[in-house]
């Protein structure tokens, strides 16, 4: 009961904040259920609230937990609407830095003394700052220019306690059933809780930033920084600092003599390298955290500069078959096909028809073939997606919402660099080949000796086990299993501490996406 009040009244600090902004005015709609309506109502009575809902400035005013679930549900208009999405795509991530004096504590702490033992300098003026951490410039005591992103005092605290209420709220939604059930809010949250919780960790990130280079080094002119592991910390991440132009920089881009085609192919293969071929990728490639790097000499090429891995996702190789599949069928408008998928995965209800979920996505697919992406009106572009959605009762992919943020976001940069750039040509030459080399004859032969020779690796277990089942006659009984160990009490070596001790193992090796 302590625990509900306190959930409610944070809802009802917060929903203040956004009637103020009249952000809540749309759950004032009648064919909502009547508490929620009632909530929005009485949350605006008083607050002045304007008629046109300011989605982002009421979340930017409750808090950085709230910034980065708007920055989310942007991406999600079959969630919130086509309306509260385009607001909340301009929920800007800059909050006023946190002063040196402050962090510095915090420098010094992750350096084991004073940081002057291991930077020569560090600007006192963070170059940026978002709701989570902040970045400073500086140099390193072997000369190395570096980024320093530092986690914000207090941050930690201020997240865990949002969750908390964000997954009781989610609950309770999900209960009413009916539209609230179909979009799985709780799923929603628990995912958004685990990007969240990964970028409060930058020992996380570094890994992220390690593995997502790792991937990417066969793409030479895709540049991910190297990361300094003997600098970096929970609370602090060092890693090589990228000269370079803001793609988010309009007027500087707009300067620039490069080769937008070629970058742009650069930037779609990149991702398609990692989130297709890898099933790891960078969740966050928006225009703040890509840069463009000029050419070295006269005979070489701009490349494209990545910052920023606290967000990743994965994807497992069969979702990635299925994906790809998609992606390949709508190019060439083998509908049936993308039909097909669909049900296979469970994306679809098995009680609707293929071949009308088919003739849906025509009717979806068909006007944008072959078109420049400048040239869709995504508007009705997406409510035509959504309207299939519902129709065919499609319930909310989870894993998948990662995947479908950074596709929007990967072709929203590709604009900007070539306002030409053709989506569909460039990702499907790289998508047929890889469905090619993953389900043509080679790797279907592959794939059956893996599962053969994992199932041979089976059989001395289960001999054992039958042996075990089946004793011979005559021989010896079984011993009788051993009595359980006594317990302690207090802070001995109980139930809750050996858990704890696996979860520290799992979490050394597990890389959570």
């Amino acid at each position: 009961m302590l625990m509900a009040i306190r959930h409610l009244s944070r809802l009802l600090v917060w929903g203040r904040r956004m009637a103020r902004h009249g952000a809540l005015r749309p759950f004032e709609d009648a064919r909502l259920p009547l508490p929620i309506r009632l909530v929005a109502h009485v949350a605006r009575l008083g607050s002045g609230a304007p008629t046109t809902p300011d989605f982002a400035g009421g979340l930017a005013a409750v808090g950085p937990a709230a910034i980065k679930l708007g920055q989310a549900l942007a991406t999600r208009p079959d969630l919130i609407g086509l309306d509260a999405a385009a607001d909340l795509a301009r929920l800007q991530d800059n909050l006023p830095p946190v002063p040196f004096s402050e962090v510095e504590a915090q420098i010094n702490a992750a350096c084991g003394g004073k940081w002057q033992d291991k930077f020569l300098s560090i600007e006192p003026d963070a170059v940026g700052a978002a709701s989570i951490a902040q970045v400073h410039r500086g140099i390193t005591s072997d000369g190395r220019h570096v980024a320093i992103k530092l986690l914000r005092p207090g941050i930690e605290a201020d997240v865990s306690s949002a969750l908390k209420t964000y997954e009781w709220a989610a609950g309770h939604l999900e209960t009413l059933g009916g539209e609230f059930a179909r979009l799985r809010p709780r799923a929603i949250i628990a995912t958004f809780k685990s990007w969240i919780e990964a970028e409060l960790d930058l020992r996380r990130e570094a890994a992220n930033c390690s593995e997502v280079g790792e991937i990417l080094a066969g793409e030479a002119d895709f540049v991910v920084p190297a990361v300094d592991w003997q600098r970096s910390t929970r609370k602090m991440l060092v890693i090589d600092w990228i000269n370079g132009t803001k793609v988010s920089d309009r007027a500087a881009m707009a300067a620039l003599d490069i080769d937008r085609k070629h970058l742009a192919r650069v930037l779609v293969h990149g991702f398609l390298a990692q989130a297709i071929a890898k099933g790891f990728f960078h969740a966050d490639l928006h225009q703040g955290n890509l840069f463009i790097i000029p050419p070295a000499g006269p005979n070489d090429h701009a490349r494209i500069g990545v910052i920023d891995f606290g967000i990743v996702g994965r994807i497992n190789r069969r979702a990635r078959l299925y994906l790809a599949e998609i992606l390949h069928g709508l190019v060439t408008g083998n509908y049936a096909r993308v039909a097909e998928i669909h049900f296979e995965a469970g994306y679809v209800p098995p009680h609707h028809n293929p071949a009308a979920f088919a003739t849906a996505l025509r009717a979806v697919g068909e006007p944008i073939r072959g078109r420049q992406a400048k040239d869709i009106a995504i508007t009705g572009l997406l409510e035509g997606l959504f309207s299939i959605t519902r129709s065919f009762d499609m319930p909310v992919q989870p894993h998948l919402l990662l995947l479908q943020k950074t596709m929007v976001m990967v072709e929203g940069v590709a604009l900007t660099i070539d306002p030409q750039v053709n989506m569909w040509e460039v990702a499907e030459p790289y998508v047929r080949d890889w469905v090619r080399d993953e389900m043509g004859p080679e790797a279907l032969i592959a794939d059956t000796l893996v599962l053969n020779m994992r199932a041979l690796n089976q059989l001395p277990r289960i001999f054992r086990q039958w042996v075990a089942a089946n004793p011979m006659p005559g021989a010896a009984p079984p011993q009788p299993p051993l009595p359980p160990l006594p317990t302690r009490s207090g802070a001995g070596w109980s139930t809750p501490w050996l858990l704890l001790a696996a979860g520290i193992g799992a979490a050394a090796v597990v890389l959570l996406g």
